[in-house]
This record gives C-alpha cells, structure tokens and sequence, in this order.
C-alpha cells in the first residue's frame, strides 16, 4: 500500500508541476476586467482558460495538457480585435504587463522576452534602410555597414534561439538583405521578389499563429514604391500581389487557405478597397468557404457589401394609412436617416426623443424609424410621441427580414442615406448622427 502511494504522489507532483501560468497586470486597470486565453491553430482557435481581471491583475492557470504554440489573450470585445498573441513552450510560466497605449513586454518568458527583443532590433535596423534611401544616400561604406548589422542581428537571433520555439518565428522573419550596393529601386523590387525566400507556408507551427497572415497582409498591401499611386492603380497592384499569394498556398489545407483569404478580405473592405475585396471575394474566399461549409462567412460578406458605403440601402416598405411607402419611391430630401429602434429599449426611449427634437432643425432629412417589435402595443404609444418620423413597424424584432437586410445587432442603430438612398454614414448615436448633418 505505501508503495502504491508513493507511485501515486509522484504522478500527482509531475501533474502539478507540469502546469503553468500566465500572468501580469493591464492598464489602465480600471478598463479591464476579464481575460480568455486561446490556443491558437492554423487558421482556428481552441479556448483554453478565463479570469477575472482584479484591479489591473490577473492570473490565468493553464491546464497541464497545454500544447507549446501560440496563445491569444483576448480583452475586449470583439474579440477580433482586442487581443495580442505569446508563445508558449510548455517549460515556463509567463509574466507580462499590458498597457493600452505601449502594448504589451514581458518580465519573465525566456521565448517571448527574446523574440520580441529580436523585433525590435530587427525593425529598427530596417528603418535605417529606408531612412537611407529617403534621404537619396548613395554612400557604399554607410550601405554596407547597415547589411552588415542587418546580416550580424539576423544571424545572432537564430543562432541563439536554436531550438526554442521562437526560431521558428525569426528564421522565417529572415529580411533580403543585398550582397552588394543597390538603388533605391532595385532593393524593393528585389526586396519583393525574395519575400517568400525564407517562409515555408506549410509550417504548422508558423500557420498555428497569426504571424503568417501578418506577413501576407504585408506583403499584399504594403508599397513598394514612393511613387504616388491613383486608388484604381493601388487596387491593381494589391490584385497581382493576391494571384502570387493564391499560388504560394497551394498545396495547404484548404481551411487554412480560408484563413489567410478571409483576413485578406478583411483588410481591403475595412479600408475601402471594395474592387480588392470582391476580387478576393469572387475569385478565392467565396468558392473555398463554399466547398468547405463555411456559410457564415459567406452571409457576413454579404452582408458587408450590403450595407457598405456606396452601396444603395436595402428597400423598406410600411404601412402609411391605406396604402403602402417604399423608401426606394422617396424623393425631394436632400438625405435619409434610417433609425432601427424598439419601443421596449430604454435607450432608445432617451436617445430617439432627443434627436427627433433636434432634427426639427434640419427640414432637408427625412426620418424612417424602424421598429422592431414582438407586437404593436408599445411601439403604437411610443411612435405616436415621435411625429415628424415616418414610421415601419417590423414585427419578429431579430428574426425580421429588415433586421437581418441590415445586420441589426442592437437598438438604436443608425445609417444615414443621400438623396439617391446610398449609405453615407453608420453614425454610433444621436450625437454622431447630428455632428454628421452639421457638417455635410
């Protein structure tokens, strides 16, 4: 029996000292209050353990099955947003501090303290290249000194981080560095043609991280030139840089080709590039979500080149007496404000009053106030307070077909239209949207 005891102590003191933690503190520690850690895969993501944030600190206890690999820390909602990745070696606990404007260091992680001093180094010897090249040097010496402490802090690193989790990460960071003086010109043309030298696109490792789509991201919209560009001439060049990243994933997993084209898509939208993102769309995205059951991005795109700017809002129809109005038949307003409201939404109760007063100011807007109800007996009391707005009732509340046209999430909602009913503005509130109206 003691023998047995024995044998079961041991397993349990490898088990507790197999599990590590990950903690620190954010601040400003008033504006966090809980955390969720991740796993992350290629092109998908596990959780993994939460906690409370307390007074700026916290402490995340990692399970003892926790894989080396890439971990995401997420914040804040949405969480696609605010997070920021560690690497984690399955050895060690990791300290770090997180502040909102400086990001994040780390007091204690032999991989991540490394890697990001490597970053740093790495970054800043870069920046000296292009100083170099602004300012119009064509002195040999001065070039040939800055490949040297490029070649020397590339080398060091990697000889260095032998072994450890974050060389994998900073060989495939390897910066083309020229053998000889080269022009402005040259170094990015070629700076571009060796982009992918030292990237293997199939290293689980390296697609189990965000750092492949980060390089990708750069690689397809970052300039190349000084050159002033029109946004047509931009939108070409990002277009040709896509085909050569279709063609460096081939022989990926589908699902993770998904990944990399989703976040592609993802930046040229947020940045109004609508030709790039339905190619990206059309050509790649669309038909791999498809052939891989991932409708929800399909719908979320749709959705998104729904409602963008430009795009002419979806048609309302409501009641108006006897007969029927269409918000596509309106004329004569020199805009459009739609507001998606609920007569149960106490928000909405303090906010819609106030603006519809305001308004009054502005005898050029039309109002389309859209109720969305599970019935009529509020919203009949509440609207009949708010005259001067045109008035739809959408019965179902979320499941309505107007709540869905236009990807309602919460209430109010506003989005305002010009005179030809395209949308113009996504206003957050009454404020914005009167701070829109005064300045247009």
């Amino acid at each position: 029996m003691r023998n047995i005891i024995s044998v079961l102590l041991l397993i349990s003191c490898f088990a507790l000292g197999a599990q590590h933690t990950i903690s620190g503190t954010f601040s400003p520690a008033k504006d966090f209050t809980w955390v969720i850690a991740y796993g992350i895969g290629p092109g998908t993501r596990a959780y993994v353990a939460d906690t409370a944030i307390d007074n700026g600190k916290f402490t995340l206890s990692l399970p003892a099955t926790a894989k080396p690999g890439t971990y995401r820390l997420v914040y804040a909602v949405p969480q696609e947003e605010f997070y920021f990745d560690l690497l984690y070696n399955g050895n060690e606990d990791i300290e770090l501090a997180f502040d909102i404007q400086k990001g994040v260091t780390f007091s204690s992680s032999g991989e991540n303290k490394i890697f990001r001093t490597y970053l740093k180094e790495i970054t800043g010897v870069k920046q000296k290249f292009i100083n170099y090249y602004s300012a119009g040097k064509t002195d040999m010496g001065e070039f040939q000194k800055l490949t040297g402490e490029l070649n020397g802090i590339q080398t060091r690193y990697e000889q260095d981080t032998n072994g450890m989790l974050a060389n994998e990460f900073i060989r495939a960071n390897r910066p083309y560095i020229p053998s000889e003086y080269e022009s402005s010109k040259s170094y990015w043309q070629n700076k571009k043609a060796h982009f992918f030298d030292h990237i293997d696109l199939k290293n689980p490792v390296l697609q189990a991280s965000g750092f492949l789509t980060d390089r990708l991201n750069a690689y397809v919209f970052t300039a190349i030139t000084a050159a002033k560009k029109t946004k047509a001439e931009k939108e070409r060049t990002y277009q040709g840089n896509i085909r050569t990243v279709h063609e460096k994933l081939v022989g990926t997993d589908s699902q993770y080709q998904v990944h990399v084209f989703h976040k592609l898509w993802n930046r040229a939208a947020s940045y109004g590039f609508n030709s790039t993102s339905d190619f990206i769309f059309d050509t790649y995205l669309g038909p791999l979500a498809k052939s891989n059951g991932r409708q929800k991005i399909i719908a979320d795109v749709e959705a998104h080149n729904r409602l963008r700017f430009g795009a002419t809002a979806p048609d309302i129809i409501w009641k108006d007496g006897v007969g029927d109005k269409r918000l596509s038949e309106m004329e004569g307003d020199d805009c459009y404000v739609l507001i998606f409201w609920s007569s149960t939404c106490s928000h909405c109760l303090t906010e819609i009053p106030s603006l519809h007063k305001r308004l009054r100011a502005y005898p050029g807007i039309k109002v389309i106030a859209v109720g969305l109800e599970d019935n009529d007996l509020h919203w009949k009391r509440e609207s009949a307070k708010l005259p001067d707005f045109e008035h739809a009732l959408a019965l179902g509340k979320w499941e309505n077909q107007y709540a869905k046209q236009y990807a309602i999430a919460g209430t109010p909602t506003y989005f305002i239209l010009d005179k030809d009913k395209r949308i113009i503005a996504k206003p957050g509130n009454d404020r914005e949207v009167v701070a829109f109206l005064q300045q247009n």
